[in-house]
């Protein structure tokens, strides 16, 4: 489902690469809080260094065995979920207010995109009524959401699992869930899957359906 979007709109769009989590989400925060009416919405794409963040809504006990990995409590909605190299994250800084969008409709714009790239390599997924994110027909989740949202601004986004070392995945209960299975485009295909491509395509699809100039 598209966005209701009336006329295209700027973007700017960021590469980062692989960067650590924290100095960028209080890039985020900081973006967000001081932005003007007028200001560029913005997309930014990236991988982090290996961390657990735990959502607004979450619990210690879904935190199983940390071990070296760090956890960084954040502002975002959800629970537990784990970053690391080979994950594309997308970050997307939008006035939804101008847009004309809720933030139901922002979710679901998100969700259908990740569908559409993951049918392109030959994924069947779909999206959970009752779980934000997307998941193959095996049940197993491919791709986590959670988003903040302040004035009518969102942060925070979506992570997508390429081609990364699950194992940090049995550490948590991911998304506050015991026992989930979480699986990546690699695994369901069974070959390595670069990240930049797919973080291209993911890219046009959010751009086309929110409405942006290419």
């Amino acid at each position: 489902m598209a966005a209701a979007v009336t006329a295209s709109q700027a973007l700017v769009v960021k590469h980062l690469g692989l960067v650590d989590y924290v100095p960028v989400w209080q890039a985020m925060k900081t973006f967000t809080q001081e932005r003007s009416a007028d200001c560029t919405d913005e997309i930014w794409l990236l991988q982090h260094y290996p961390v657990f963040t735990q959502g607004q809504a979450g619990k210690a006990e879904h935190v199983l065995a940390p071990g070296d990995i760090p956890v960084v409590q954040v502002d975002r909605g959800g629970q537990v979920t784990y970053h690391g190299p080979g994950q594309l994250v997308v970050y997307l800084l939008l006035d939804i207010k101008r847009l004309g969008i809720g933030v139901r409709q922002l979710v679901t714009v998100i969700e259908q995109a990740i569908v559409k790239v993951l049918a392109k390599q030959g994924i069947s997924a779909n999206p959970r009524a009752d779980a934000p994110g997307v998941y193959v027909d095996s049940g197993a989740k491919i791709a986590q959401l959670g988003l903040r949202v302040s004035k009518g601004r969102s942060f925070h986004g979506l992570s997508l699992n390429v081609d990364m070392d699950m194992q940090p995945f049995a550490r948590i209960n991911p998304c506050g869930y015991a026992g989930m299975a979480v699986t990546s485009m690699a695994q369901e295909l069974n070959q390595p899957v670069a990240v930049a491509p797919i973080a291209e395509q993911l890219l046009g699809e959010l751009m086309a359906d929110l409405g942006y100039n290419a």
